[in-house]
């Protein structure tokens, strides 16, 4: 694998002979004393060095655990000299420019996960610069309690066509108006409150709200499970917030005619069974995503198909469920369960498998255990933001269906408002009765 430092272009403009010629005596130009708050991505922007070039300078960055500590001392190495693939089409003359707004520090989780995310981007920025890309990459450190308006000043942001971020919603509208005032296209990659989606034609919201999401969901489950019989049960869970999904569901069920059953999780055997349809396919849908209630319902139909075999029973359920699955996956296969999703991490997979492999050999460690995999995601959305603009241009939308991403396929859509665009990707995880796993791609 090439060294990830050739993700990063080298922003101070030194030519080669300079290079050379200083590197023909000592190794690194100078000694950094670390300030309070400094990061490792920080100091190396503020050199003109990729994090890579700082790692290999100072080797116990690169042990598991390091942090950086308020008067250390760190070795500031001359910034070595990657030669750039020729571009093919990019949307500025030379170098797709990238920005990266993000939290992007070891204090919190937030921080910890959006350097995840980071060296996911720089994993996709090095296998687009094997294609023939020329990318210029730099990113930001804006933590939560930061003065966005003085990040926006920063010199060549401005010139950036595409900025991914930022993460807290605070943020988003002088960064939005930021981009729509300099032409850049803007991704917003996480949760946040909002609707500058809806008058901003330059922004990519990624994030769905459960409302969207759940309303698309009950649009293709009640065409999908239109000859089914449709059995909801109340779980008697008064902090579940899925009612998101059961009320609009049953609305567009009772509309289309399809049956539909509500039963209780406390109801006695007789009146659990009579939810049932003994001539359809039946299929059972919670009101809440908690474990120990579907823990409930699951022993409740073991029973219920244990005393009449010939009941035909499937399950939906909820993203949550993911996180069940080691302790659920055979009884999700025997109850042909069916999870609708906007990420789906697959550990059996070879390419995921093969990605988890690169990451560790990179950056001596694994990724954080968390769903989905932040790494896989910034992967994804570089590759296919990065390709799009590549490609398109200034005239990239993000319509066409991404059918290569390892966790998170995207596909955009036009706000109603005729604004900007809003991600409409979803898929059904449906966890097959033969054990086998397949995804439906709406």
């Amino acid at each position: 694998m090439k060294r990830l430092a050739r993700c990063l272009l080298v922003v101070a403009a030194l030519t080669f002979s300079i290079v050379a010629a200083a590197q023909g005596g000592k190794k690194w130009r100078e000694m950094h004393k670390v300030e309070k708050s400094e990061t490792i991505y920080g100091i190396a922007r503020d050199y003109g060095l990729t994090v890579d070039e700082l790692v290999k300078a100072n080797p116990d960055m690169g042990v598991p655990g390091y942090t950086l500590k308020k008067g250390d001392y760190i070795f500031i190495p001359y910034p070595s000299v990657t030669a750039s693939a020729p571009a093919k089409a990019s949307v500025t003359a030379g170098a797709l420019k990238v920005g990266v707004l993000l939290p992007l520090h070891n204090v919190d989780g937030d921080g910890r996960r959006m350097v995840e995310y980071y060296r996911g981007m720089l994993l996709a920025c090095e296998d687009l610069k094997k294609e023939g890309y020329n990318i210029d990459i730099q990113a930001w450190n804006v933590p939560i309690g930061a003065d966005i308006y003085r990040t926006l000043v920063k010199d060549g942001l401005d010139r950036r066509d595409i900025i991914f971020g930022p993460l807290y919603s605070k943020q988003v509208k002088p960064l939005s108006f930021f981009a729509k005032d300099n032409g850049i296209k803007l991704v917003i990659p996480f949760s946040i409150t909002g609707d500058d989606v809806d008058s901003n034609p330059n922004i990519f919201q990624v994030y769905q709200s459960p409302e969207d999401f759940y309303d698309r969901v009950a649009d293709h489950f009640a065409y999908r499970f239109k000859d089914y019989n449709v059995v909801v049960i109340d779980c008697n869970d008064k902090t579940s917030d899925k009612g998101v999904f059961t009320f609009p569901l049953r609305k567009k069920l009772a509309a289309k005619g399809v049956a539909c059953n509500v039963t209780n999780l406390n109801s006695s055997q007789t009146g659990f069974a009579a939810a049932f349809s003994a001539v359809k396919p039946n299929m059972v849908v919670l009101n809440t995503a908690r474990s120990p209630e579907l823990n409930a319902v699951l022993a409740l139909l073991d029973e219920l198909t244990g005393s009449h075999p010939s009941l035909k029973v499937s399950l939906f359920g909820y993203t949550e469920w993911f996180m069940y699955v080691k302790h659920n996956l055979d009884r999700f296969c025997k109850y042909d369960t069916y999870v609708p999703t906007n990420f789906y991490y697959n550990e059996y997979s070879s390419r995921v498998r093969a990605f988890e492999t690169r990451y560790r050999a990179a950056f001596h460690c694994g990724m954080m255990d968390y769903l989905p995999r932040f790494a896989l995601t910034g992967y994804d959305q570089a590759m296919f933001f990065l390709r799009g603009l590549h490609a398109q241009g200034k005239k990239f939308t993000g319509e066409s269906e991404d059918k290569r991403a390892l966790q998170t396929p995207l596909h955009f859509a036009r706000t109603k408002s005729g604004g900007g665009w809003r991600n409409q990707a979803l898929q059904f995880v449906h966890y097959n009765p033969d054990k086998s796993i397949s995804i439906i791609n709406f």
